[in-house]
C-alpha cells in the first residue's frame, strides 16, 4: 500500500486516483499518522456477501409483523 502525506495527497490527487483505479490503495497520513485510506471500489459483491444478502432476506420474508399498538417511546429503548 503507498502512503503519502495529506499535503502530497492534496497536490497529486489527479494521479493517486489513477493509481487507485488500477487497484492500489493509498494511506493517507496528517502529521505522521494514518486518517484515511484511499480505495478501488469492489467490481462486484463477494460470494460471502451475496450469501448473505440472500439469507437476510429470506428471514426477513417469515417475519410476521405485529399488529399490536406501540406502548413505549424511543428513548425508553435505550435504557
Amino acid at each position: 500500500m503507498k502512503t503519502v502525506s495529506a499535503s502530497e495527497a492534496n497536490r497529486q490527487f489527479s494521479a493517486l486516483l489513477r493509481d487507485v483505479a488500477q487497484g492500489e490503495r493509498v494511506l493517507v497520513t496528517s502529521r505522521g499518522k494514518p486518517v484515511a485510506t484511499i480505495a478501488p471500489v469492489p467490481k462486484r459483491p463477494s460470494a460471502g456477501t451475496s450469501a448473505a444478502k440472500r439469507r437476510l432476506l429470506a428471514h426477513l420474508k417469515q417475519i410476521v409483523p405485529s399488529n399490536e399498538p406501540r406502548n413505549w417511546t424511543r428513548d425508553e429503548l435505550y435504557d
